[in-house]
């Protein structure tokens, strides 16, 4: 296919793809650095192999992997044009993006609860890196979050219509990307412990 081709509009939603396809590379790379150096790090001698993940991240797990099932439904209400059934989705979508984040702070309560510490002459190399891993996807998540406010904004100025979601479709695909970034995450903090 001819990239050259096409109307402007067809050029310009083209290049927006591109664009947020080199960003989440760019994401992958680091969360890749990441992790890389989590396992590297497990071979320290002051590494805790006995930390247990709090519930409260299993929880917030479920309420990410939902959050891309309302969303998913938001697109296809919107693309059916059904305002209204999208306008629930989406605010489903943002309120559970909230939970997330709570039940994500939830969790760095439990593990200082449990006597684990992020920072100091008391923190251990294994909950430093939880912390970096976590925060560092909040971070994403709060990019997430501002994009689907634009989203939501967009849709009550009616924006999105059959024919021209190219804005919700950009920003479903980075929310399906930041629930699978946070799901590899669980799983890889869940069995390298």
């Amino acid at each position: 296919m001819d990239l050259t081709q096409g109307t402007v509009d067809h050029k310009i939603g083209r290049a927006k793809k591109m664009m947020l396809w080199f960003g989440i590379i760019s994401m992958v790379m680091m969360f890749a650095g990441l992790t890389s150096a989590y396992v590297v790090s497990k071979n320290r001698p002051d590494w805790v192999g006995d930390f247990v993940l709090p519930a409260s991240l299993y929880w917030s797990t479920l309420t990410i992997m939902i959050s891309s099932l309302t969303f998913i439904m938001a697109k296809k209400k919107i693309g059916e044009g059904n305002r209204s059934g999208g306008t629930m989705f989406l605010t489903a979508t943002l309120v559970l993006a909230v939970i997330f984040i709570i039940l994500q702070f939830q969790s760095f309560s439990e593990i200082i609860a449990a006597g684990y510490y992020f920072t100091g002459s008391e923190s251990t190399i294994t909950t430093s890196f939880i912390y970096v891993v976590v925060l560092a996807h909040l971070a994403h998540l709060a990019a997430g979050i501002i994009v689907l406010l634009v989203i939501i904004y967009n849709h009550f100025k009616q924006r999105y219509y059959p024919g021209q979601m190219l804005g919700i479709e950009l920003g479903a695909t980075f929310w399906h990307f930041l629930d699978i970034l946070w799901v590899y995450l669980f799983v890889f903090l869940y069995f390298f412990r």
